[in-house]
């Protein structure tokens, strides 16, 4: 029996998984970003094999669980050119905007990562793609504490419940960043209980990509 991560299964599931995510966002897909995001599934999928970057389970939807997932947030940022991208892990959403904006002039994704491993997998998948993205290889908070930048856009995917992100986020927020942060069903909880702590002027927004799952937009954050 084929396992949901085997070469062949993986091979077959793929280019169907592909057309879907690529017919949610045609519109902002161009030749050279699509390119680019082939290069980079294949670069994630050889890697994969020895350095655990995703669910395996998850390999047959990378386009959708992943890459279309990270695609969304262009559109609720669309002026944005300086990003951030908070335990950017294996390079969602931050490598995928960097991909979508590669020809945008004045792009540049700040990917914050302190696994050495993932952050060297993050760095040669920059320079392979030629990507405006900069890897920080830091633990978010000293990344955070020690920051002089400014940012349009902050995110943060499955990093940490909203009380504690917000914790990591709110220097970034301060000097005029807007939070997106994907989240699952369970949003409206971390909403309740990071309301407990924070002030929290925000929007949540339907996920394309999940029916479950929310957006969390952030515009202001302060502690109660």
């Amino acid at each position: 029996m084929r396992q949901p991560g085997s070469d062949d299964a993986l091979n077959a599931a793929l280019p169907a998984d592909r057309a879907q995510a690529l017919a949610l966002f045609g519109e902002i897909v161009s030749r050279e970003t699509e390119a680019r995001l082939d290069q980079f599934v294949a670069l994630l999928i050889r890697r994969q094999k020895t350095l655990n970057l995703v669910a395996a389970s998850t390999l047959p939807q990378i386009w959708t669980r992943h890459i279309a997932d990270s695609l969304q947030l262009l559109a609720l940022a669309p002026t944005a050119r300086k990003w951030i991208d908070l335990g950017a892990g294996a390079g969602f959403p931050g490598i995928v905007i960097a991909c979508a904006l590669a020809e945008t002039p004045g792009t540049q994704v700040h990917l914050v990562e302190s696994k050495q491993k993932k952050a060297a997998f993050l760095r040669d998948v920059a320079a392979a793609l030629s990507l405006p993205a900069i890897v920080h290889t830091r633990r978010i908070e000293e990344f955070v504490a020690s920051n002089t930048q400014s940012f349009d856009a902050v995110t943060a995917r499955a990093l940490a419940p909203l009380d504690k992100l917000l914790g990591y986020a709110i220097p970034l927020l301060k000097t005029g960043a807007v939070g997106l942060f994907p989240k699952g069903r369970d949003v409206g909880a971390e909403l309740t209980q990071a309301s407990k702590s924070w002030r929290i002027e925000s929007e949540l927004i339907p996920s394309k990509t999940d029916p479950r799952g929310r957006i969390l937009l952030v515009r202001r954050a302060s502690k109660r």
